[in-house]
């Protein structure tokens, strides 16, 4: 059994949050454990047709954003529980600035730290356009610190004909990041035929 801690912090893209909640949760290798911040609860009433509670029912363990003495605080809690690592989706600017600096004041930027101190993986999936040179000297300091970062940016070589595409498509993307399979194909460089 794979564990991976999901924080939802207040950036747009819940519906993408959703996708790959929903699709951790209906697997029956990952237990999911999940930090939804007060920031993208106001954030999902805006983007989504679902409450945060129906978010958070695609977890098996919902801990409490501003309970710092949770077990994801703890590097004790990475280790006992076997974690395979933490996603932040959506990644907010704001969640990029307190790990780049370390200055953690809430259970799902402390479990991020603790994800890179313990030299555990960590999946940052970024919203944000255009970048600040601040946002770009922040992640690139994450980066270097060992974290993925990973903006949400399907790729267009799958013709997606719906949102959902694009968000599965990118849900498989952050899937390969922990090594689950999944069934959605990627790059094909085989020749193609061009009308022009």
């Amino acid at each position: 059994m794979r564990r991976i801690l999901v924080g939802v912090s207040g950036a747009s893209g819940m519906p993408l949050a959703g996708t790959v909640l929903r699709e951790l949760a209906g697997r029956g290798d990952v237990e999911v454990h999940c930090i939804l911040s007060a920031a993208a609860r106001t954030v999902i009433a805006a983007e989504c047709d679902e409450t945060p509670e129906e978010l958070l029912a695609c977890a098996h363990h919902v801990h409490d954003p501003e309970d710092l003495a949770a077990g994801p605080a703890s590097g004790s809690w990475w280790h006992d529980r076997r974690c395979s690592g933490m996603l932040v989706v959506p990644c907010s600017m704001g969640t990029v600035g307190a790990l780049a600096s370390g200055a953690t004041r809430t259970l799902l930027h402390r479990a991020a730290d603790v994800a890179l101190k313990e030299s555990f993986p960590l999946v940052l999936v970024v919203r944000e356009s255009p970048l600040s040179e601040i946002h770009l000297r922040n992640l690139l300091r994450l980066r270097k610190a060992g974290a993925v970062v990973m903006p949400f940016s399907p790729g267009f070589y799958l013709r997606p004909k719906t949102l959902e595409d694009m968000l599965r498509q990118t849900c498989a993307r952050i899937l390969d990041q922990f090594g689950l399979e999944h069934d959605v194909r990627g790059w094909d460089a085989s020749p193609r035929t061009v009308t022009v």
